[in-house]
């Protein structure tokens, strides 16, 4: 490895390993040990090429940043190198200061990818987690806002994944438009499947939360055909088979805020969240609740306070 690029890791904490055969570096990536792969493109040639596709033909395997190096600099062999799916190919064309600023860009678009999630491009666990502790540290008041979906398992089940795919995705967009138009900011995070968790300022909950509830209610019935969306309801299946109504979608919004009590860290703020929006969940129609208590023992999930059922 050029001394440039083993400075570059050494400088970041990156501990380096080198092998000579390339089923040892696969073997390394695929128990998921690395966070960066230099392959030298002169010495490797068509083995490197192979296996860079192979690594990148992996779901599990293909996150793994691939930085090809090379003494010369090929037009066509660049390309082949791209068309492999190599992440960046660095060449002797390029000065030592350009080689650092093409690999720190590598990783920014590598951590940037993996923290997305792929069917909304809206930040995933590891962002949201940042996020709230972003928050705990600024000392502001804020507010978590767990937000998920109810019957949707029943929607998936009658109509079909394309189908609920489609309202993830509008669900994610109401959530985005919503929280950055009334705030100008705010945070809008998917942790999966059909749960996200948005961050506004505490004095915000209302307007956020009592617009989005608005639009998804207007917006989701017309996702069914027309028989369930005159009815209101289909008749779906239980685990025991048996048939009974199933309610169009709803969506429940359980809120925490730091007005009342202080958090040490994020996961204690998660935990809250998913109180409060397991609790929303226990109350008919599109809702939003907000914990108001001031001790985390004695009182109801709501704290008698901050329900706005719609």
């Amino acid at each position: 490895m050029p001394a440039v690029l083993r400075r570059w890791a050494e400088v970041r904490g990156f501990p380096v390993l080198e092998f000579r055969r390339g089923a040892e570096l696969e073997s390394i990536v695929l128990r998921g040990a690395s966070c960066l792969i230099f392959l030298d493109g002169d010495e490797t040639g068509g083995d490197g090429l192979a296996m860079v596709r192979r690594l990148k033909a992996d779901a599990f395997t293909a996150i793994v940043p691939a930085v090809v190096l090379s003494g010369t600099h090929a037009p066509e062999r660049v390309g082949e190198w791209f068309a492999a799916g190599a992440d960046e190919v660095i060449t002797g064309f390029f000065a030592p200061a350009e080689q650092r600023a093409r690999l720190d860009a590598m990783l920014v678009r590598t951590e940037r990818d993996v923290s997305v999630h792929p069917s909304t491009r809206l930040p995933g666990t590891t962002e949201i987690e940042r996020a709230i502790r972003l928050q705990l540290e600024s000392g502001d008041e804020f507010a978590v806002c767990y937000a998920d979906l109810d019957h949707f398992k029943e929607y998936n089940d009658r109509y079909s994944y394309y189908d609920g795919d489609r309202v993830i995705f509008i669900l994610s967009r109401i959530l985005h438009d919503v929280v950055r138009g009334i705030t100008g900011s705010g945070f809008v995070g998917h942790i999966g499947g059909d749960d996200f968790i948005f961050v506004i300022p505490s004095a915000r909950i209302g307007d956020v939360c009592g617009e989005i509830l608005s639009v998804f209610d207007t917006l989701i019935p017309l996702q069914y055909n027309d028989q369930d969306r005159r009815a209101g309801y289909f008749f779906g299946k239980d685990r025991r088979g048996q048939l009974h109504r199933v309610p169009l979608m709803t969506l429940s919004i359980g809120i925490v805020t730091n007005r009342n009590r202080k958090f040490a860290h994020p996961a204690q703020v998660s935990e809250l969240a998913t109180e409060m929006k397991s609790y929303a969940k226990t109350l008919p129609g599109s809702v939003f609740v907000v914990d108001r208590r001031h001790a985390p023992e004695g009182e109801s999930p709501a704290g008698g306070e901050g329900r706005d059922k719609r």
